[in-house]
């Protein structure tokens, strides 16, 4: 059974953590910055590779951001290519940076 936990210092940094039988499958990386929330960097385990288990760290992350009314920052390579390949999906979420 998986389940996420946000785990956030008192700057707000910290992981999106995911468990696999209570076991640390992945994480991503993130900042809560000026309201916004950051995502860095997307990892999950060796051992737990092919499981689906990047994509449900992102629909945490999404699902989050959708709770406390935040935008999302994608840095990480893995969340910024989600949400190219899915703008409908993610538009609601993505903060894009207007020039």
């Amino acid at each position: 059974m998986e389940r996420t936990e946000i785990v956030l210092d008192k700057n707000q940094r910290g992981e999106l953590q995911l468990f696999s039988d209570e076991k640390k499958a992945g994480l991503m990386s993130i900042a809560i910055i000026d309201g916004n929330l950051v995502v860095y960097h997307t990892e999950v385990d060796e051992a737990y590779e092919g499981r689906g288990f990047a994509k449900i760290l992102l629909e945490k992350l999404v699902s989050y951001a959708r709770e406390n009314a935040m935008k999302i920052v994608p840095l990480c390579p893995y969340v910024n290519a989600q949400f190219h390949r899915h703008p409908d999906t993610y538009d609601d979420v993505w903060f894009k940076k207007t020039v």
